[in-house]
C-alpha cells in the first residue's frame, strides 16, 4: 500500500516540526551539565510527566501490546505487568519523593550517595553504571527493532535494494537466478535488511535534536509527540468502534475473551477460530496463568520496591523541581499514558479481529502476531488520519529511543569522565564530550538492534533478565541501614552476569522462571557481601537518612544521630504508603481497562470499571495527594568527586 500524498506531506511536517523545536530549544542547555541532563530543574511536572508518558508510549510495544490484546483478550492486561507496569504507583506514592531529595543528577550520582566515596563507594558506582549502559543499549536496539518493521510496511521504497545490502547475504543467495526455497529464503532475508535500513534512518534524524539539545529537547519534543499521538488514538478508536460491532467481535473471539479474570489455566481456547494462538500461547509459557501471574506479582512487588532503573524514569524524577512535583509528575504518567495509549491497542485489535484473522488462518502455525497492527492501519485507517497516526508512531519511538540516548552521556561522562578523569573541567568540555558519547551509543544501539528478531524476546529479557538481576541489591539498599558498598557490588555482578547469561542462545531458559532464583541469589550475594565487610561510614548513612527520610530497618543510624543531638523524626507512613500502593495499583488496573471496554462497547463493564476509578481516585486525593509533602530539603548537589569529597 502506497501512502497518499497527504499522509507523505503530514509526516514531512511533523518531522520537520520535531527537529526545528528541538534545535531551537536547544540554546538552553549550553548553560551546563545540570541543564542538559536535567533541564536545569526548571520543567515543570506536568510537562516530565508527559515527556515521560511519551518516552513510554513506544513503537515496539505496542506493536506487542496489540499482539497480546488480540491472543489474549482482556487477560493480557496482566501481562504488561512483566516490566511492571505498577512500578509507577510505588514512584507516586513514596519512591519518587525519597529519590528526588537527593539533588543527584544520575543513578550512579545517587549511589555515591548512598554509599559515599570509598573503594566500596566506587565499585558499587562502577557496577551501576556498567548496569546502566547494558539497559540503554537494550531499550535503544528493542526501539529500533519497531521502527524499522513499522516503516518498511508502508514505504514502498526498497532502501536495501538500492544501498546493495544484499552483500550482507551468504553467497549462496547472491547469485542470480534463484528459485524455490533459496528465492524465499532471499526474498526473507532482504526484507529483514530493509526493516534495518529505514530503522537507521529514523535513529539519525532522533539522534540530531537528542545529542543537540540534551533533556530541554527530549521534554519539549516528546511533549508534541505526544499531543500527535493521543489524536491519532482517539481517530483509531473512533474508526474501530464505527466499523466493529459488538455482534461482529464476538464472532470472532473465544468464550472469555472480554473477561479479565481467570484461573489457574488461562481459559481461552481458540481452536475452533484460531489454532496457531493457541500454539502462540503454549509457545509464550502463559497456559497456565495462574503461575504466571504469581510469577509477574511476585517480580513485579520486589522490582518496583528497589525504585527505577538508571534510565529515562530516573532521569524524569532527578529533573523535577521538587520531590513533590517528581510524585505528582509519576502519578501523571500513569493517566496520560494509558487512556490514549489502550484507546489506540484496542481500535486496532478489533479492527484485527474481525477483518485480518482470515489472513493469519492462512499463515498457518507461521502466523506473525506482530503484523496486526500494520494490517489494521494500512486497511482502515483514512488518508490523513494514516499520515497523523504513522506520525504519532514515528513520534513513539522517537521518544522511546531519545530517552534513553539521553541518559547514556550522563553516566559516561558525569560518572566517569568528570568523576574520575577530569573533574574541574570546563563545562564547554563536558557538553563535547556528551555529543561525542551519544553518537557512540547511537552506532552501538543499532548494531546491537541488527540482531534482534523477536519483540516479545526481547522484551522478556528486559524486563525478567535485566531487571531481575537488578532488583535484589537495588531493594536492600533503600530499607536496610547495613547493607555496604560492598554487598551492592556483589549483588548487582551477580544479576548482571545472570542476565547476560540468559540472553545466551544456547541456554533456552523463560528468564521469568529463573527469576526467583537468581533473585534468591544476588540477595544472598548482597547480604554476604556487606556483612563480611565494614559497614559504611556512619557519617554518609546519617546524611543519607536525615535527607531521604525512608522508613525501613534504620534504627541504629537513628540512633546515632539522636546521640548527636540531631534527631529525625522516625518515618512512619510505611502502612500508609503500602495501603495507597495497593489502592493506586486497582485504580491504574481500571484506567486500563476503561478505554477498553469503551472500544469494545462493552457498556455494562465500562461503567463498573469507571467507577472503580472514581472511588480510588478519592481514596487517593484523601489519602495520598493531600498529605504529600517534603519536609527533607534535598541537597544542591551531592559529592561527585573525590576532589569534591576531600575539600
Amino acid at each position: 500500500m502506497a501512502l497518499h500524498a497527504i499522509d507523505i506531506a503530514v509526516i514531512a511536517a511533523y518531522i520537520g516540526l520535531t527537529l526545528i523545536l528541538g534545535f531551537w530549544i536547544s540554546s538552553r542547555a549550553k548553560a551546563g551539565m545540570r541543564s542538559y541532563f536535567l533541564g536545569g530543574n526548571r520543567l515543570p511536572w506536568y510537562a516530565l510527566g508527559l515527556s515521560n508518558a511519551s518516552g513510554m508510549f513506544d513503537v515496539a510495544g505496542t506493536m506487542w501490546l496489540v499482539s497480546i490484546l488480540f491472543v489474549y483478550g482482556l487477560k493480557s492486561i496482566w501481562i504488561p505487568w512483566l516490566w511492571p507496569v505498577f512500578n509507577q504507583i510505588f514512584l507516586m506514592v513514596f519512591l519518587s519523593i525519597w529519590l528526588r531529595r537527593s539533588g543527584a543528577m544520575t543513578g550512579a550520582e545517587w549511589i555515591t550517595f548512598r554509599f559515599g566515596d570509598g573503594t566500596a563507594a566506587r565499585l558499587s558506582h562502577l557496577i551501576i553504571v556498567l548496569f546502566a549502559l547494558i539497559l540503554v543499549l537494550a531499550y535503544m536496539a528493542y526501539g529500533f527493532l519497531g521502527i524499522g518493521k513499522l516503516a518498511a510496511q508502508f514505504i514502498p521504497f526498497d532502501l536495501a535494494t538500492t544501498l546493495h545490502l544484499d552483500v550482507f547475504l551468504p553467497r549462496s543467495l547472491q547469485v542470480a537466478g534463484l528459485s524455490g526455497d533459496d528465492l524465499l529464503q532471499r526474498n526473507a532475508m532482504m526484507s529483514g535488511l530493509n526493516e534495518k535500513a529505514y530503522g537507521v534512518c529514523f535513529i539519525i534524524l532522533t539522534s540530531l535534536y537528542v545529542i543537540k539539545g540534551g533533556m530541554y529537547s527530549v521534554v519539549f519534543t516528546e511533549v508534541l509527540q505526544f499531543v500527535v499521538m493521543t489524536l491519532a488514538s482517539i481517530g483509531v478508536a473512533v474508526i474501530a468502534m464505527m466499523h466493529v460491532s459488538p455482534d461482529m467481535l464476538a464472532a470472532a473471539i473465544p468464550e472469555g475473551w472480554t473477561s479479565p479474570f481467570f484461573g489457574w489455566e488461562l481459559g481461552l481456547d481458540w481452536a475452533e477460530l484460531m489454532p496457531s494462538a493457541n500454539a502462540k500461547i503454549a509457545t509464550e509459557g502463559y497456559s497456565l496463568f495462574g503461575i504466571f501471574f504469581m510469577l509477574v506479582l511476585l517480580k513485579g512487588v520486589f522490582t518496583s520496591l528497589a525504585g527505577p532503573a538508571p534510565n529515562y524514569d530516573m532521569q524524569r524524577i532527578l529533573s523535577a523541581r521538587s520531590p513533590v512535583d517528581a510524585a505528582k509528575m509519576s502519578a501523571l504518567v500513569s493517566v496520560v499514558l494509558n487512556l490514549p495509549r489502550y484507546l489506540f491497542v484496542t481500535g486496532l485489535t478489533v479492527l484485527a479481529l474481525v477483518y485480518f484473522s482470515p489472513y493469519l488462518r492462512e499463515m498457518g502455525p507461521d502466523a506473525d502476531f506482530e503484523s496486526v497492527l500494520p494490517f489494521a492501519l494500512k486497511e482502515f485507517i483514512p488518508a490523513g488520519l494514516l499520515g497523523l497516526t504513522l506520525a504519532g508512531l514515528l513520534a513513539a519511538f522517537m521518544s522511546s529511543f531519545a530517552a534513553p540516548l539521553n541518559a547514556a552521556p550522563a553516566y559516561i561522562v558525569n560518572d566517569i569522565y568528570k568523576k574520575y578523569f577530569r573533574p574541574n573541567a570546563p563545562e564547554k568540555t563536558y557538553l563535547r564530550m556528551s555529543y561525542i558519547t551519544s553518537t557512540i551509543f547511537v552506532i552501538l544501539g543499532t548494531v546491537f538492534g541488527f540482531f534482534l528478531t523477536s519483540i516479545d524476546m526481547s522484551i522478556k529479557w528486559i524486563t525478567a533478565g535485566l531487571y531481575g538481576g537488578y532488583t535484589a541489591a537495588n531493594v536492600v539498599k533503600w530499607y536496610w541501614w547495613r547493607m555496604n558498598g560492598y554487598g551492592y557490588f556483589w549483588g548487582m555482578l551477580t544479576g548482571i552476569i545472570a542476565a547476560l547469561a540468559l540472553g545466551l542462545p544456547q541456554i533456552d531458559i523463560n528468564p521469568l522462571h529463573a527469576f526467583p532464583f537468581f533473585f534468591a541469589a544476588c540477595l544472598v550475594a548482597v547480604i554476604v557481601g556487606s556483612l563480611m565487610t565494614p559497614a559504611t561510614n556512619m557519617e554518609t548513612l546519617e546524611e543519607f537518612y536525615r535527607k531521604t527520610r525512608p522508613w525501613g530497618l534504620w534504627k541504629p543510624v537513628s540512633d546515632s544521630l539522636a546521640a548527636k543531638g540531631q534527631s529525625v523524626p522516625e518515618n512512619s507512613n510505611m502502612g500508609r504508603d503500602l495501603l495507597n500502593v495497593a489502592i493506586g495499583i486497582i485504580w491504574q488496573t481500571a484506567l486500563i481497562c476503561t478505554p477498553i471496554f469503551l472500544v469494545i462497547q462493552d457498556w455494562t463493564k465500562l461503567s463498573i470499571s469507571a467507577l472503580i476509578v472514581i472511588v480510588t481516585s478519592l481514596i487517593l486525593k484523601a489519602n495520598w495527594y493531600d498529605r504529600l509533602e517534603d519536609d527533607a530539603t534535598p541537597p544542591e548537589s551531592p559529592v561527585t568527586s573525590l576532589s569534591e569529597a576531600q575539600a
